[in-house]
């Protein structure tokens, strides 16, 4: 049974899967990195984002986040992040943990977007000592609640870290959807918008396991590897994180898996939008919908065996559709609802 409460509750896509075997059958590679299979994989990111960039591997989104945040902050710098962002509501602390103190300082915005106005205000809202020295904005693209950074938005908040001499993170768990959404060069959203790095997700698009740092800028990648292998994060076995990539940068699988995923969003929230007593809380972008559903259908349909999650901090119920989601599936839970719906009204 496929369930929408995770994009990670999906297998691994079959091109993914089919790279890892050819990499598990080619026989001895040197370790740490240094086999063909990453070195390949590192030069197709390269060609995809158009520039000569710095890439590395890591096991999982909060891992690459936490690390790549410590890379650009001291100890007595602060971040700056949406209220909603990943890295303030579902990281355990890790980003401050392996900065050594540094502090999220976090602000509102609608639809889960961080606005120049709001960065502004956190940057010139103090400026003594006793206060945490703005050094990163962190985005989330896709946003966590399925809304997407368009190209002038990155691009005027790049705009306003720059002009306040601050970096540019990009938490990119779901970038492949925010790319197949707006329909443009990855680089266009990142690098040439003004991002210094980005967290590429692979795990919630087909891989097993693993996601990419990519700096931009590669003075910022000084020491990187031995943050990963401080953190415990740089595999012995590299290849088996780094080809399956290979299994979706071929023939664009990784934005095929990607506008699946949204299509499927797509389709789930053209059937609930209809119901009077269903609520979409956010246009979907990417591939999520959010819903507010009446408690009793809620409970009746995890009564049923559907799993999603009452989403934090934007109340409602996120459904989740992942590059393996299948028609069938959105129209049996959405036809459920609509069953429940309808007898409740009753």
């Amino acid at each position: 049974m496929q369930h929408f409460a995770s994009d990670n509750y999906a297998g691994i896509c079959p091109k993914a899967l089919q790279a890892l075997i050819q990499a598990n059958n080619s026989g001895h590679e040197p370790a740490y990195g240094d086999d063909s299979w990453t070195t390949q994989v590192c030069d197709r990111i390269r060609d995809l984002f158009q520039t000569d960039c710095e890439v590395f591997f890591v096991f999982n989104g909060t891992a690459a986040n936490s690390l790549a945040l410590a890379s650009l902050c001291q100890s007595y710098h602060s971040v700056i992040c949406h209220e909603l962002a990943h890295i303030e509501t579902d990281e355990c602390g890790g980003p401050e943990f392996f900065s050594g103190g540094s502090k999220l300082l976090t602000a509102q915005g609608a639809n889960g977007k961080l606005t120049p106005d709001a960065i502004e205000e956190i940057v010139t809202r103090r400026a003594d000592i006793h206060y945490p020295k703005p050094k990163v904005v962190a985005l989330t693209q896709a946003t966590e609640v399925g809304t997407v950074y368009t190209v002038e938005e990155i691009r005027a908040i790049a705009a306003i870290a720059k002009r306040r001499h601050l970096r540019v993170h990009m938490d990119g768990a779901r970038f492949a959807n925010a790319v197949a959404s707006l329909n443009v060069h990855p680089s266009e959203i990142t690098w040439r918008a003004g991002v210094d790095v980005l967290c590429f997700g692979g795990t919630k698009n087909g891989l097993p396991v693993g996601e990419a740092v990519v700096f931009f800028d590669r003075a910022l990648a000084a020491d990187f590897a031995y943050r990963l292998k401080q953190a415990g994060q740089l595999a012995s076995k590299m290849r088996f994180i780094s080809a399956p990539w290979l299994g979706l940068l071929d023939d664009d699988v990784w934005l095929r898996n990607a506008r699946h995923a949204n299509a499927m969003a797509q389709r789930m929230a053209a059937r609930l939008a209809d119901l009077p007593s269903v609520k979409l809380m956010f246009e979907p972008k990417a591939n999520a919908v959010f819903a507010e559903l009446p408690a009793q259908v809620a409970t009746a349909l995890r009564a049923k065996g559907w799993r999603f999650y009452q989403f934090i901090g934007s109340g409602g119920c996120r459904l989740m559709c992942a590059w393996d989601t299948r028609e069938e599936t959105v129209d049996r839970f959405t036809d459920e609802v609509r069953a429940l719906c309808l007898g409740a009204a009753n």
